[in-house]
């Protein structure tokens, strides 16, 4: 594709389309429900599989989704801690955790 000139400017083209067309339902759902930043941030990532600037981009977006991550990993473990304790502590193991 990227080495006929034909083939490259009709699959830019492609590409784009369908990527302004995802960020555009993404903008929409931001009013109505549907998952709207998820389809924007998808759409820019579809762009930024031809364009540096969309990638240059996404790069806030992949540290900002990093972070939320690690706190929903932490989240959970801490969660996951707090019902083994409780559930220890109803078998009998262990006193309970005063959290």
């Amino acid at each position: 594709m990227h080495s006929h000139p034909a083939l490259h400017l009709t699959w830019r083209v492609v590409v784009t389309t369908v990527a302004v067309l995802v960020i555009v339902a993404g903008l929409v759902m931001m009013v109505f429900p549907g998952p709207g930043a998820a389809s924007v941030v998808l759409g820019l990532f579809i762009l930024s599989s031809e364009f540096h600037w969309a990638h240059r981009l996404l790069r806030p977006a992949r540290t900002w989704f990093r972070r939320a991550e690690r706190l929903g990993n932490r989240l959970k473990d801490d969660l996951l801690s707090r019902l083994r304790a409780r559930r220890a502590a109803r078998r009998g193991l262990t006193a309970p955790d005063p959290d």
